[in-house]
């Protein structure tokens, strides 16, 4: 049985200091992907870096205090690929990639993905519009490449009406623009990618949600959107089994997702 957990965490230290860590070895995962982690390498405790029995790898923004991924891992990896070979991108670092040719049946790629927001406006809005155009093509060549991939992150798209609880009040704001919606579609009809929570519950909705704005009391409220994923091939993607949205507690303002695979890891 293969699990894993994909979190935004807002901030690494803020999450930290709410249990984070705690609530995540307690969950057995195999892999814990992370977003926003907001720190640079100096930042981070000895307990962050590798909370035992798990070792960490990271991708940091060049800025302080924004953005990174990270991956925590009980499995060696064999190769490590850190950002996607564009400048501006990789300066934000929002992706890591682990390669495993030693886990189960077939070698496995997984990814920790922070894509842009354009929600502080049009600039930011056009800057996500040409990652998702360069990003494009990286996604073909993954599920080309003959080997099992899940792409865990906060894609910052909800991808169908009932991915959020404002849908008709959003159509025109970042995260639900129709050409964002149209992207992630030939992400899954065209290049054959498998949203792996919407195979297991295609039609939920309220309890979906990943995300809540710190506005109008979103989270009381349950206005939410479902912005993260796990995305995976389709060999991997048939064996997910169990999927849910973790809401006990709150380490930051989105939730983590974790999904469970039928997957051998020995």
């Amino acid at each position: 049985m293969l699990r894993i957990i994909s979190a935004n965490l807002n901030g690494i230290r803020s999450a930290c200091n709410k249990g984070f860590l705690p609530w995540m070895l307690k969950q057995d995962a195999d892999f814990i992907c992370l977003q926003e982690l907001k720190a640079q390498q100096a930042d981070m405790t000895e307990e962050m870096l590798n909370p035992h029995p798990y070792h960490g790898y990271f991708h940091y923004a060049e800025k302080k205090g924004y953005s990174g991924v990270g991956i925590y891992t009980r499995h060696v990896p064999d190769k490590i690929i850190v950002g996607l070979g564009h400048a501006d991108i990789d300066a934000e670092g929002r992706y890591l990639e682990l390669q495993f040719d030693h886990i189960g049946v077939k070698k496995l790629n997984i990814i920790s993905l922070y894509l842009p927001s354009g929600s502080s406006g049009e600039e930011r809005q056009q800057i996500k519009f040409s990652v998702m155009q360069r990003f494009y093509p990286h996604l073909q060549s993954l599920i080309n490449s003959g080997r099992e991939v899940i792409i865990c992150g906060d894609w910052n798209i909800a991808h169908r009406e009932i991915d959020l609880k404002n849908w008709k009040g959003n159509l025109k704001n970042s995260g639900f623009l129709p050409e964002e919606r149209s992207w992630m579609s030939d992400i899954f009809e065209k290049q054959g990618w498998v949203d792996t929570y919407r195979k297991l519950y295609p039609d939920t909705t309220d309890e979906c949600y990943t995300w809540w704005s710190n506005r109008g009391q979103a989270w009381a409220k349950n206005v939410g959107w479902r912005i993260d994923y796990q995305i995976a091939t389709p060999g991997i993607a048939n064996l997910a089994n169990q999927a849910s949205v973790y809401k006990d507690e709150r380490f930051s303002d989105h939730a983590p997702l974790c999904i469970s695979y039928a997957y051998p890891t020995k």
